[in-house]
């Protein structure tokens, strides 16, 4: 049976080291942050504990055979529904799953400190870190597709949807919206937005030369969207 003292800490060290994991998700000012990994490493300790070492007037009974591992195992599955409530769908686009895998992990961390495994837990802690910090390099090794947009400043009935497709080819399928207005600080000239769907960073600056090249068009510019908090 755990002293009053051990189980304390054990409850302390699952709360710092899902901190730590929480901390990093909260600098990129996702939902799921800094307190809420705590108190998923936390609570999965604290079932750990209660699966390990809890009812033991039944441990020391002949006639029940607990399996400790029971509780544990729910954990597991049970925070997949945590996870899902971070993911978000942003038209094509899929954000969240870092986050999600996150809190799973974390719960598996909760769970080691909770049996004791205390060099376990604080290795994967420090490996969940570097795979959480590796993502500058894993963006300039494989550049994501995402939605980006352009807005451009062209002469007035010039260009369309239809010169836009022939100019950029086969590229021109990853057109989602097209908007398309008179400009009110240029007159003689047209404010147009596109919105590409799903494009790495190398192809849509392929199609923003492109679209500079083409005759009538003024000005090319990228417009940077927020990410989702």
């Amino acid at each position: 049976m755990l002293s009053n003292w051990e189980l304390i800490a054990r409850l302390v060290l699952a709360a710092v080291l899902g901190g730590l994991i929480g901390f990093e998700r909260e600098r990129l000012h996702w939902a799921a942050g800094l307190r809420t990994h705590m108190l998923v490493s936390v609570g999965a300790c604290l079932v750990m504990i209660v699966s390990a070492y809890g009812f033991p007037e039944m441990h020391s009974d002949p006639r029940f055979n607990l399996d400790p591992s029971r509780m544990a195992a729910q954990v597991v599955s049970g925070i997949g529904f945590l996870g899902a409530g971070s993911i978000l769908l942003r038209g094509e686009v899929i954000r969240g799953l870092t986050t999600a895998a996150s809190l799973w992990a974390v719960a598996a961390v909760g769970l080691a400190v909770g049996g004791g495994l205390y060099v376990g837990a604080v290795a994967a802690t420090v490996i969940m870190l570097i795979i959480l910090a590796g993502k500058p390099l894993e963006n300039r090794l494989f550049s994501p597709k995402q939605n980006r947009k352009l807005s451009l400043v062209a002469t007035q009935g010039t260009l369309d949807i239809d010169a836009i497709s022939k100019a950029l080819g086969n590229a021109g399928e990853r057109v989602r919206q097209f908007g398309i207005q008179p400009s009110s600080a240029k007159p003689g000239s047209d404010d147009i937005q596109i919105t590409f769907a799903r494009v790495s960073q190398h192809e849509f600056e392929s199609i923003r030369d492109v679209l500079k090249q083409f005759p009538g068009v003024k000005s090319v510019d990228e417009v940077k969207e927020a990410e989702p908090a």
